[in-house]
């Protein structure tokens, strides 16, 4: 007697194991067929290949690339670039450093990035004194706020800012909002309801839910951007949360944050109004968005900004640039270095050339898998001459680095693959030598809370230690 039951159960077996492997093989055929980073490439094919049903379902959330469209038609953004443009043709008497000539160059034909001078630059490197003068500046706007944070908190902090813009809104002042939905995924929407209530105007980049939820989460917005009235912006590496001021129970949180006073604040506007118009699909235009802004300072700058749409990776491009033209010295501050093959290729040659490069990371991270994978590249530059720190006051999640006395950059920039790969980022370059050396300043007086990593050292640590880093770099790609 025939058990149906049991030849029933057999062929829907076979059949689901068929699927499953087919889909599996398919993936990995579609994985080839991208024409990606063949380290990406193969970073996917291992995780598909060893752990298949995980790995699918980690490419079917993470894996999959966009279509690399621009945000913006060409004729909407000769619309909003016209004033900045206008403004960058005036400087008669502006000349091009020559040792930044190639950089700024490369910035302006891949990004569109105008380069200002008569820039006033005031630097931060805590939470509270970056928290004061933004919230000073606040209070004192006159017409419009525009904000875009990776993280904006339901905390003290927060709240805080909340309260100020609320107040600011009750007085008639214009405010947009953007925030990371991700990002901000565990703050209540009655935080942000509230502000929408005052008249705020509080959007979510890149909403993340199902159906559409597989093809948003990989690609984040991790800027921080603030404008006010077109005449001042803040921009760096902190978000607005209260973990920026109080670190951790084993640490200070170290970061960099710098304001600008200047024509540069076009730069700031023109990277919130094109992101607000890829939410709100508003285009804002008006000359009040780019009001006539006297000269303040001596910094030069162009603000760069780098997405997982376009043609070119503008910042990682721009960085391997950099570091290939430093003659003297470069100093990198990171809190995760997953590097890719170009700027780890780069790092190594600059080294190896005789240039001074020098790494500074966390001794601790708030991340371990991220920490370990980290932590697996350090042989590679210190066998080139690259001199690594390890900062011990607490977690440095800075992302300044200068170079020659003549360079230097803050942003929410990382130096790993998913800044210059996936997330929407931004950062201020400066070509003057005050604002460098400034900057010098402050790596170097971190560099006395650190402890100086030695190659013969580094490679005693333990063998399971080695081994764990090894795997996790597998997947550096993807972390």
């Amino acid at each position: 007697m025939i058990d149906w039951s049991g030849l029933v159960n057999q062929i829907f077996t076979v059949t689901f194991d068929i699927l499953y492997v087919g889909a599996v093989i398919g993936t990995i055929i579609v994985v080839i067929l991208d024409n990606r980073n063949p380290v990406k490439t193969m970073a996917w094919i291992l995780v598909l290949t060893f752990l298949p049903f995980i790995g699918l379902i980690f490419y079917i959330f993470f894996g999959r690339s966009t279509r690399r469209e621009r945000l913006i038609s060409k004729k909407s953004y000769n619309r909003l670039m016209k004033r900045p443009m206008q403004e960058f043709l005036a400087q008669a008497a502006f000349q091009f450093p020559d040792n930044q000539h190639q950089l700024m160059a490369l910035f302006k034909s891949t990004n569109q990035a105008l380069v200002f001078e008569g820039n006033k630059i005031d630097i931060y490197t805590s939470g509270l004194p970056k928290l004061q003068a933004l919230i000073h500046e606040l209070y004192k706007a006159k017409q419009y706020i525009h904000l875009e944070y990776y993280i904006f908190e339901d905390d003290a902090v927060g709240r805080l800012v909340r309260d100020v813009l609320i107040d600011k809104a009750h007085e008639g002042v214009e405010i947009r909002l953007l925030y990371d939905d991700v990002g901000c995924w565990h703050v209540p929407n009655r935080f942000y309801e509230e502000m929408r209530e005052a008249g705020i105007e509080a959007r979510s980049f890149l909403k993340v839910r199902f159906p559409q939820f597989t093809s948003k989460v990989n690609y984040r917005n991790h800027r921080k951007i603030a404008v006010i009235d077109g005449k001042v912006g803040f921009i760096g590496g902190m978000n607005i949360a209260e973990r920026y001021m109080r670190g951790f129970s084993w640490g200070i949180w170290r970061d960099t944050h710098i304001k600008i006073k200047g024509k540069a604040v076009y730069g700031l506007q023109t990277a919130f109004l094109m992101d607000w118009y890829f939410v709100d699909r508003t285009l804002l235009t008006s000359a009040k968005y780019f009001p006539e802004v006297k000269s303040y300072g001596n910094s030069i700058m162009q603000i760069v900004t780098s997405e997982p749409v376009g043609q070119w990776k503008e910042i990682m491009q721009g960085l391997t640039l950099a570091i290939s033209s430093s003659r003297k010295y470069f100093y990198i501050q990171t809190p995760y270095f997953l590097p890719t093959e170009p700027i780890l290729s780069a790092l190594q040659i600059a080294a190896l050339a005789g240039v001074d490069v020098r790494l500074m990371m966390p001794e601790r991270a708030d991340n371990r898998i991220t920490h370990l994978g980290s932590c697996s590249y350090l042989s590679d530059i210190l066998k080139a001459g690259v001199k690594v720190y390890f900062y011990q006051k607490g977690f440095l999640h800075s992302k300044l680095m200068v170079s020659d006395d003549t360079l230097s950059t803050v942003g929410s920039t990382n130096m790993d693959f998913r800044s210059f790969e996936h997330n929407f980022e931004i950062n201020a370059f400066m070509y003057d030598k005050d604002t460098a050396l400034r900057m010098k300043e402050i790596f170097l007086r971190d560099q006395k809370e650190s402890v100086q990593i030695q190659l013969k050292n580094w490679q005693k640590r333990p063998l399971k230690r080695k081994a764990t880093e090894s795997i996790v770099r597998l997947l550096a790609p993807l972390l």
